[in-house]
């Protein structure tokens, strides 16, 4: 399966929707009563983030910029 463009920017958008939830539950307060928290939110958060921004890369790639870095020597 190939990712073209409208499914790239689909899951763009979940990943960055995703950073955000994940963002707001891990900056919450503690609830004591509660216990302590299951849930590795900021590590999540991290995750998806890092799969959004190659995602905006590959969007990016498919619009035709070009995202290579340049040579650094040329060949004499």
């Amino acid at each position: 399966m190939e990712l073209d463009l409208p499914i790239t920017a689909i899951l763009t958008v979940v990943a960055a929707l995703l950073t955000t939830f994940f963002g707001f539950m891990g900056t919450r307060p503690m609830n004591p009563k509660k216990g302590p928290r299951m849930v590795p939110w900021t590590f999540l958060m991290l995750l998806t983030f890092t799969a959004t921004m190659f995602l905006i890369v590959h969007v990016l790639n498919l619009i035709g910029v070009q995202t290579a870095p340049p040579p650094q020597f040329p060949k004499a």
